[in-house]
């Protein structure tokens, strides 16, 4: 349930389902995204869902604060349609020419290299949200043992396909960024296309993600 609604700025209001971040408070959020997108209410634009919250932008022209907050109180998350999420693998390289923080986590975890790399893909990691640029997923949740901050000094340019940690999460940049994340490998798969038009992310909140590693060969010669 929506624990509070309120206002965020002139034509938004902000939808708050708790402060913890987890699975189960994250799939309410996915669901009352779904809900209200399916209801195609007058006069809300954009919805905006992250880790516990959603905010959702209206016109003011059309409706207004009220108006949004009473359709959004009615709603329920049992209105929602299937997600029907996605079970997706990921092929990834960690050769040394791409895990570029590798060293950096094996002293910052005190864990070995291998001993990271068989954590990081025997794990299913559920995504939480999409966002920072186009279509990268925030996937959770790393085991306590692999969590690390961010480097001290972002990078300018991160590249496209990077894969990375921090903290509790791992993600994918889907172009080349600054950034400060750990990054461990890279994919060949493209993770975001801007050219379809309905469906351009692969990985989208409430999708299970499990990584796959390769070889560089494999990652050269990759055409899927």
């Amino acid at each position: 349930m929506i624990k509070n609604i309120s206002n965020l700025g002139d034509a938004a209001l902000y939808c708050d389902f708790g402060t913890e971040v987890n699975k189960q408070i994250n799939s309410k959020v996915i669901r009352y995204f779904n809900a209200i997108r399916e209801k195609n209410i007058k006069g809300i634009n954009n919805l905006t869902p992250s880790y516990n919250k959603l905010i959702i932008s209206y016109d003011l022209e059309v409706t207004n604060f009220k108006e949004i907050k009473d359709k959004i109180e009615s709603l329920s998350e049992s209105e929602a349609p299937n997600m029907n999420n996605k079970n997706l693998e990921i092929p990834v390289c960690c050769d040394l020419t791409f895990s570029l923080d590798m060293e950096r986590l094996e002293k910052k975890l005190n864990l070995k290299r291998t001993e990271i790399l068989e954590n990081f893909f025997n794990k299913e990691f559920f995504c939480y949200m999409t966002g920072f640029i186009a279509g990268m997923p925030f996937l959770g949740d790393l085991d306590e043992k692999m969590r690390a901050q961010r480097l001290e000094t972002p990078r300018v340019k991160v590249p496209k396909g990077s894969v990375g940690m921090t903290e509790q999460f791992a993600n994918i940049y889907t172009f080349e960024s600054p950034g400060g994340w750990n990054i461990i490998g890279n994919t060949p798969l493209e993770v975001f296309d801007s050219s379809k038009e309905k469906e351009p992310n692969l990985i989208n909140p409430g999708d299970t993600v499990r990584f796959k590693q390769i070889s560089l060969e494999e990652y050269k010669n990759y055409n899927g």
